[in-house]
């Protein structure tokens, strides 16, 4: 695996819409993001055709994909937020300019479909990094997340993640602007949860590979974007739900059918993102959220006890849709030490 040369501050960063132009209808998370871009990372924010288009097609957003990695000028590739149908960009992907102009790519939920593509030419991108919903956030960025996304940015070397010290699923109306200076209502940390482990468990290492567990379903039904099953051997898997809020039956049988194929063996480790367990629009029901996430960590480790019992199993990361958003490298070196109690990404 290759991992891109990164940006400098200073340098010009391309933001992108691949999956939906939420920019287009939300325009004042995504805006207040781009000027947290600009002025506490020192990048130059540009962006493409579709960025704000809402309802470009598949094609017009590929070729905004290609012309951002073509331009020598532009450092890093970063999403404004995700959506549900970028499945069908790939397909007008040309795989060869990719590999021959490695960018930065940053994203999550439904770009995972594009880490996977970049996975499949060699390449390291980043899981996490959306403009609207972690730079965009209410108030001011999460420090844990900015503290992330800055090493993925700019560095290198091993970052260690750490537990959330607070977090929450829950979001605002993104239409009405006033949310904007006030930071969300915070949760407390509840730490990671470790399983499958024993106090002389040995450090497991290998490449990361996941995402959005819904994404993962669509390209095993697909099939059309998925390597030679080996390729997978020793990788750490990471698997996060979105605010869909599968449920733990759809969650276990999704785990089932990676084990049935005989993927789920292939790993060397997991680490599990916190279940997001609020929809917008809803009450706030305490009971309910800690059903939901009781259930999901139940269905996991039902699969892993069952497919891949010798491997360590951490819950609870806070990867994906929530907050905060730790940056991880889709591709990237990863160390689980059970013994330690630390998680490792090399960015």
């Amino acid at each position: 695996m290759h991992y891109p040369d990164k940006p400098r501050p200073g340098d010009r960063v391309a933001v992108l819409s691949p999956g939906t132009a939420l920019p287009a209808v939300f325009p004042h998370p995504f805006d207040l993001g781009l000027r947290r871009l600009e002025e506490r990372y020192e990048v130059r924010a540009v962006e493409f055709p579709t960025t704000r288009k809402l309802g470009a097609s598949p094609a017009q957003r590929a070729a905004d994909v290609h012309a951002a990695f073509a331009d020598p000028d532009i450092r890093a590739v970063l999403t404004s937020i995700g959506g549900n149908d970028q499945i069908k960009v790939l397909a007008h992907l040309d795989a060869d300019l990719l590999r021959e102009n490695p960018k930065p790519f940053f994203g999550l939920s439904d770009n995972t479909n594009l880490h996977h593509f970049l996975f499949g030419q060699g390449l390291v991108s980043y899981s996490g990094g959306t403009v609207m919903t972690m730079l965009g956030r209410d108030g001011a960025m999460h420090e844990q997340s900015a503290r992330s996304f800055e090493a993925a940015l700019f560095g290198s070397g091993w970052f260690d993640l750490e537990p959330a010290v607070d977090f929450t699923d829950m979001n605002r109306d993104w239409g009405d602007p006033a949310h904007l200076e006030t930071e969300p209502p915070m949760l407390p940390g509840t730490g990671w949860q470790w399983h499958q482990v024993a106090a002389d468990s040995p450090p497991v290492e290998g490449r990361l590979w996941g995402g959005c567990l819904e994404i993962v379903d669509f390209q095993l039904r697909t099939g059309r974007y998925l390597l030679e099953d080996a390729a997978y051997d020793g990788c750490v898997l990471f698997l996060e739900t979105s605010e869909e809020l599968p449920s733990a039956q759809y969650v276990g049988e999704v785990l089932m059918c990676l084990g049935e194929r005989g993927l789920l063996q292939r790993f060397s480790g997991l680490l599990m993102g916190r279940p997001r367990a609020w929809v917008f629009g809803t009450p706030d029901d305490p009971s309910f959220r800690a059903a939901y996430v009781e259930a999901q960590h139940a269905a996991v480790l039902a699969a892993f006890a069952e497919y891949s019992p010798d491997v360590p199993v951490v819950l609870d990361v806070d990867l994906g849709h929530t907050d905060p958003n730790l940056v991880v490298p889709h591709g990237g070196d990863c160390r689980i030490d059970p013994a330690a109690g630390t998680v490792s990404v090399r960015y």
